[in-house]
């Protein structure tokens, strides 16, 4: 689907082809690296290391949505644990942007509050971001592990990650809608994991 067949599909049409994104989502054999993903995560987090969680426009919303689960509470009562949506803090944000660059503003909070041993996740619908792909070269130099949601191929993130977890569409609606599933399924389980 493109943005032209997408406008011009009836709701039926677009919710089948959400649904198709989901199916092909569930046979593209991301068990193995959810399941290291959780792994990473919740070793870090058990251990007091942060997670960062990076993204831009929608993918930023899901780096807030998934930093709330985690910091709050998804579904089980336990402590709060130290995730951090990168870019939140606007004062930051626009200084950093002004003073030095846009593209170097989330590779700057990565150096700020990580740690050896601490885990980035990176959101990228197209794994070409320069502020993500900035961000995980940072997170790799200081002993990170860096782990990508990106769409289809992973672009030029997918060489930066140590886990890859690519939904199989190149459309960001539809790449979105399967991260949700994606992301939703690692806060269920982190959680379990540390609760």
């Amino acid at each position: 689907m493109d943005a032209t067949t997408a406008a011009r599909a009836s709701l039926a049409d677009y919710l089948a082809d959400s649904q198709d994104v989901l199916r092909r989502t569930r046979e593209a054999g991301l068990e193995g690296a959810m399941d290291r993903a959780v792994a990473v995560i919740a070793d870090a987090l058990g251990a007091g290391r942060p997670l960062l969680v990076a993204g831009n426009g929608g993918s930023m919303a899901d780096a807030l949505h998934i930093a709330g689960e985690l910091t709050a509470r998804f579904l089980l009562e336990r402590r709060g644990l130290p995730v951090i949506a990168l870019g939140a803090n606007s004062s930051t944000l626009t200084a950093w942007s002004n003073d030095v660059g846009y593209a170097s503003h989330l590779a700057r909070e990565v150096e700020a509050y990580g740690t050896a041993g601490g885990v980035l996740l990176a959101i990228s619908t197209s794994g070409n971001s320069p502020n993500i792909v900035s961000a995980a070269e940072t997170a790799r130099a200081n002993a990170m592990t860096v782990i990508g949601l990106t769409g289809e191929g992973g672009g030029r993130l997918a060489p930066l990650c140590d886990i890859l977890i690519a939904a199989p569409s190149r459309f960001t609606p539809m790449i979105q809608q399967a991260h949700q599933a994606l992301y939703h399924y690692l806060c269920l389980h982190v959680e379990a994991a540390l609760a």
